[in-house]
């Protein structure tokens, strides 16, 4: 049988066919897009002064070789790599950072300090923050000759961003891009480091403290309760439990007696200062002081509203990827004035 078609009716079957069309291929598009089960876990081991075993855990999509850019993430005093940085919790996307940044298409590390986690924890020391810097020195030798690269970008949180950005001060041509979170620098006007500075003789009388999950859950409410979800928290705490029954204490002494630990003036490089809103660590004025020395132009400061300490566990984790990989991928700067 014939059908007749008006021109009204031609044009609206045209424009549902090309809909139906665009629809299709949109939905075929996606379902080619990489998801978090598309990403790709490998562990590294590296040898720090020829003996001493340091772990590294590394996630990306597809050939590394192909990456944007490589990302290590360095970790905090209380609690090793993987929780921080590789969490997974049912219901939350992107709880890891590393499967989010892997995403984005970068070649995303972490690496455990000694005294944490899977790497060597039985040397009698403290483990200061000039040690976490020789095992990232150790982590960034290893990442840089197995994948024939000359500079990383370093992301570092609370002590972990001392660590870092102590590496990028000894090490300027080894860092590509410095992002140092929930940071310290003279400890100028810290709630945190007032409360912790009364147990320094401890600290320094013992070379570890134990920890255990209401230690963790008291991270979450020592500055503003509310900001990370319970199920987040648990989660968070079971996983840093599992790997560690107690922690060096040498990151709490530097961070109690011996600050400041990093000198602004000798990081060279591109730098972001990321601070939340409620975190305790640090007080605003110390900070824009560090951030106001810092020599290169390239460099961003952002308060993140609603977040206390821990980041990337917040009810607002995306807010902290976003400000991160805005500042990984902001276009080259094509104009430098002359200030000579």
């Amino acid at each position: 049988m014939a059908i007749a078609f008006y021109p009204a009716e031609l044009t609206l079957w045209l424009c549902n066919y090309y809909v139906f069309k665009s629809n299709i291929a949109e939905t075929m598009d996606q379902m080619a897009q990489p998801t978090e089960q598309d990403v790709k876990g490998e562990e590294h081991w590296t040898k720090k002064d020829g003996s001493i075993n340091i772990f590294m855990w590394n996630k990306y999509v597809g050939n590394p070789g192909d990456s944007k850019g490589t990302i290590i993430f360095v970790h905090g005093s209380s609690m090793a790599s993987q929780p921080t940085f590789d969490l997974h919790v049912e219901g939350r996307p992107f709880s890891s950072a590393m499967n989010y940044f892997a995403l984005q298409g970068y070649d995303t590390w972490c690496v455990d300090m000694e005294g944490y986690g899977r790497s060597d924890k039985d040397r009698d020391a403290q483990f200061y923050i000039q040690d976490g810097a020789n095992d990232v020195k150790s982590a960034c030798d290893y990442i840089y000759n197995l994948r024939s690269v000359s500079k990383a970008h370093m992301y570092g949180i609370s002590s972990g961003a001392l660590r870092a950005a102590l590496f990028a001060e000894q090490n300027p041509d080894k860092v590509d891009r410095l992002v140092m979170d929930a940071m310290v620098w003279t400890g100028k006007g810290s709630p945190t480091l007032v409360d912790r500075a009364k147990k320094l003789p401890e600290f320094k009388a013992n070379r570890r403290r134990p920890i255990n999950l209401d230690f963790v859950r008291s991270i979450f409410s020592r500055d503003h309760p509310g900001c990370a979800e319970d199920s987040v928290v648990e989660a968070f705490a079971e996983a840093i439990c599992k790997l560690d029954d107690s922690i060096p204490n040498g990151t709490y002494v530097d961070m109690c007696q011996n600050l400041p630990v990093v000198d602004p003036e000798k990081l060279t490089m591109p730098c972001f200062v990321m601070r939340g809103q409620w975190d305790g660590i640090a007080s605003m004025e110390d900070l824009l002081e560090f951030f106001n020395k810092i020599p290169n132009p390239d460099k961003q400061f952002t308060v993140m509203a609603g977040i206390s300490h821990a980041s990337f566990q917040q009810k607002n984790y995306m807010l902290a990827y976003h400000v991160l990989l805005g500042f990984l991928t902001q276009p080259p700067s094509v104009y430098h004035a002359d200030l000579s």
